[in-house]
C-alpha cells in the first residue's frame, strides 16, 4: 500500500474538498505524460500513444504500462510485439491481442519526474478553484457575513470565508463608514470564474439584502408563511416592504415587526439605523397605494391599472408627510406599487375642476369605492395615535412638520 499517497489524498479531500477521484485521474495522466516524455517519439516521428497508467483506488499503488499489439511480423517495435514473443509472456495470446508490459517509472529522469509533478499540482490548483467557484456560485443572490479587509482605491475588500469579495463604490451605502476588521452582512451579486479563482461581487445597497435579512430574523418569512411581495429601498435612508400572509391566523406585519419591535430592530441595526416601513400587500391597487403611503393618512385614491397611474388626495395637514422629505415617501410608494402617483391636498384637489371625477358618484360619497377606488371618511380620528398603538412608539407616524415643495 502506498501509505504516503493515501494520506495526502485524504488530506486534500478533507481540507480543500477536492475529489479523491479527480486527483487519482490527474496522477494517471501525469504518469502517461511522463512516459511520453521519457521514451520520446516512435521511429516514424510520431508521439507514442500506447501508454496506460493505473492507480489502485484502495491501496493507491500505481503502475504504468506500454500496450503492444500482437502481430505476425513486427514493423514498429515501439507499438508492436511478435506472436512468438507474446506467447513467451502468456501462451494464450493470439494475433490481434494487446500485451500490457509494465514500465518502471523509477527509471524516469529528474526532468520527466518534475514535469509529472507539475501536472499533478496544476490539476490540484484547477480543482481547488473549481470547488471554490461552485461553493460561492451556490450562494449567489444570498447574504453572507464578511469581515472588512482593506480599501482598494474606491472599493473595499471583504473576506467572506475562503475568498475576498469586492464591494464596489456604487454598491456601498452613502455615508456608511466601514473600517477594517468590522463584520458586516453583504449580498452576493455575482460570482465570476477566473484563472485566479472566483471573483465575487457583493452589495450593501441591493433591496434583496433587506429581504434576506428578514428571512434570517423572521421564522414565518423563512418558512413561507409570510411572503415579502415587494420592496422599495433607498439604501441608508428608508425602505418600504409589502408583506402578505398565507395563513389567516398570522398577522404578516406583526410577524415581521416582532415583540416590541425586536425582529425589525435586528434588521435596522444591521443596516445602521435605516428606517423600515412594513405594510400589508393588497391585490387592489388603490388599497395597496393607500398602504404604501403610510404613515400618511389618505382620503381618496383612484388607480388606473391600465396606465399604472393613480390620483391620491390627502388631508392638508398630511401633505408634507405623504410626500416625505425631498419626496422620498411618495417616491418609495411609487416604486413599491409600480404606479405613478399624483398626490394632492384636499385644498388643491378642490381647486382643480373635475379632479374628483370618477372617484365616486354624488349619491355615494360616503360609501366605499369600486374595485380601483378607495375612500376613508375617518382620517381625522388620530391616525398617528392608532399607528403607534399597533406597532409601538418607534413606528408611530411622525408629525407632519416637514416643509416640502409641492
Amino acid at each position: 500500500m502506498n501509505t504516503e499517497l493515501k494520506m495526502a489524498l485524504d488530506l486534500l479531500e478533507k481540507e480543500k474538498d477536492i475529489s479523491r477521484e479527480v486527483i487519482l485521474e490527474a496522477i494517471e495522466s501525469s504518469l502517461v505524460a511522463a512516459c511520453k516524455a521519457h521514451f520520446g517519439k516512435d521511429s516514424a516521428g510520431h508521439e507514442r500513444e500506447n501508454f496506460r497508467a493505473e492507480v489502485d483506488r484502495e491501496t493507491c499503488d500505481f503502475h504504468v504500462y506500454e500496450e503492444l499489439a500482437v502481430v505476425e511480423e513486427v514493423e514498429n517495435e515501439e507499438t508492436e510485439i511478435s506472436l512468438v514473443d507474446a506467447k513467451m509472456i502468456d501462451s494464450a495470446y493470439e494475433v490481434g491481442d494487446v500485451v500490457s508490459r509494465e514500465v518502471q517509472s523509477k527509471d524516469f529522469g529528474r526532468i520527466t519526474t518534475q514535469n509529472a509533478r507539475n501536472v499533478i499540482l496544476q490539476k490540484i490548483r484547477e480543482e481547488e478553484r473549481r470547488v471554490l467557484y461552485d461553493q460561492y456560485y451556490a450562494k449567489e443572490k444570498d447574504i453572507v457575513t464578511g469581515v472588512v479587509q482593506r480599501r482598494m482605491g474606491k472599493n473595499i475588500s471583504v473576506n467572506i470565508g475562503k475568498v475576498d469579495a469586492i464591494l464596489n463604490e456604487n454598491e456601498m451605502v452613502k455615508g456608511e463608514n466601514l473600517r477594517p476588521t468590522e463584520r458586516i452582512k453583504v449580498y452576493i451579486l455575482e460570482v465570476r470564474e477566473t484563472t485566479r479563482g472566483p471573483r465575487v461581487l457583493v452589495s450593501r445597497t441591493h433591496p434583496e439584502l433587506v429581504k434576506r435579512l428578514f428571512e434570517s430574523e423572521v421564522t414565518e418569512v423563512r418558512d413561507g408563511v409570510v411572503e415579502i411581495r415587494s420592496i422599495a429601498r433607498e439604501a441608508g435612508s428608508r425602505t418600504k416592504i409589502a408583506v402578505w400572509s398565507n395563513d389567516p391566523n398570522v398577522d404578516a406585519v406583526g410577524a415581521c415587526v416582532g415583540l416590541n419591535g425586536s425582529r425589525v430592530n435586528s434588521v435596522v441595526n444591521e443596516l445602521r439605523g435605516e428606517k423600515i416601513d412594513i405594510i400589508n400587500w393588497n391585490e387592489n391597487p388603490a388599497l395597496m397605494i393607500e398602504n404604501a403611503l403610510s404613515p400618511a393618512k389618505v382620503v381618496v385614491v383612484l388607480a388606473d391599472p391600465e396606465d399604472h397611474t393613480a390620483k391620491v388626495v390627502v388631508p392638508d395637514y398630511q401633505l408634507s408627510l405623504a410626500i416625505g422629505k425631498e419626496g422620498q415617501n411618495a417616491r418609495l410608494a411609487a416604486r413599491l406599487t409600480g404606479y405613478k402617483i399624483d398626490i394632492k391636498s384636499e385644498s388643491q384637489a378642490n381647486a382643480i375642476e373635475g379632479f374628483y371625477e370618477g372617484f365616486y358618484d354624488d349619491d355615494e360619497d360616503e360609501e366605499e369605492y369600486d374595485d380601483y377606488g378607495a375612500y376613508d371618511e375617518g382620517y381625522e380620528e388620530g391616525y398617528a395615535e392608532d399607528y403607534a398603538g399597533d406597532y409601538g412608539e418607534e413606528y408611530a407616524a411622525p408629525e407632519s412638520d416637514i416643509e416640502t415643495e409641492v
